[in-house]
Formats: structure tokens, sequence, C-alpha cells
């Protein structure tokens, strides 16, 4: 069974921005410092960036890089806030796991 669309967004959202929360980045930085966690296509990034620029949870400025130019991504309070939701909803979907998931540890324990 595939997670849930919805919460998966939500998910990506926050990686994106998470990976921008120290220091303003761009797509491939942002792909590569993803990868040990989630495999994330240019494609669905790019989605991804211009959904949280929509939102104001970032901003974008474009600086020339050897010769070529390359968009820079800064997270902004909006996205900063967002990432601080996440984190209190996470706690909530931690104890609806540990709910869920009680029987199971009895079973196991027998």
């Amino acid at each position: 069974m595939m997670m849930d669309v919805q919460l998966k967004r939500g998910l990506l959202d926050v990686c994106v921005l998470a990976a921008m929360k120290n220091e303003d980045s761009y797509g491939y930085k942002i792909i590569n410092d993803l990868k040990p966690y989630i495999a994330l296509s240019e494609s669905t990034l790019y989605t991804i960036l211009k959904r949280l620029e929509t939102a104001d949870m970032l901003t974008v400025r474009t600086c020339e890089h050897d010769g070529r130019l390359r968009k820079y991504y800064h997270i902004t309070a909006a996205g900063r806030k967002r990432m601080e939701e996440f984190k209190t909803e996470w706690k909530e979907m931690i104890l609806i796991y540990q709910f869920v998931t009680k029987e199971d540890e009895r079973e196991e324990s027998r």
C-alpha cells in the first residue's frame, strides 16, 4: 500500500525546506542533500519548489555561477513556521503510531 498522497506531499515539502534551513541552496544540491534520506527526481523537486514559492515559504534569486545562471532558494519565516508545525504534528503521529502498534508489541512478547 502506498503512503497517502497528501501526507507524502507534506513530508516532501518539509524535507525540501529543511535542506535550506541553514543556508540558501539550489536544485542539484538539494537533491544530493536529500539523497541519503529520500529519492527525489528533478521534476518532482522543481514542482515542490514552485509550490513552496507560491506559498511564500521560500524566495528565489538568480546568480551567475561558472558562467551560467543558477537559482538559489531561501527559506522564509513562513517556511520556518511550517517546519515547526511539522515537528508538532509529527509528535502526534508518533503517538498514533504507538497506539496502533501497541497490540503488535504485546503479541511479539508472548
